[in-house]
């Protein structure tokens, strides 16, 4: 996936909560999700594969 960012990226995390079954994301800047627990693991692979990726770009 690329994007152009015209924005500023985050550089606070977000936090992360059980609730009723489901895993609920807050993020800053008012970013929240709620996911199943399957989604929320799979997000997680993909966020923690996406970091390594950036910072091999940044090297």
């Amino acid at each position: 996936m690329t994007q152009t960012m015209s924005h500023q990226a985050l550089t606070s995390p977000g936090e992360a909560a059980a609730e009723n079954g489901q895993v609920v994301l807050d993020g800053p800047d008012g970013v929240t999700a709620t996911m199943t627990p399957d989604a929320a693991e799979e997000t997680g692979r993909r966020l923690i594969a996406a970091a390594a990726e950036a910072r091999e770009q940044r090297a």
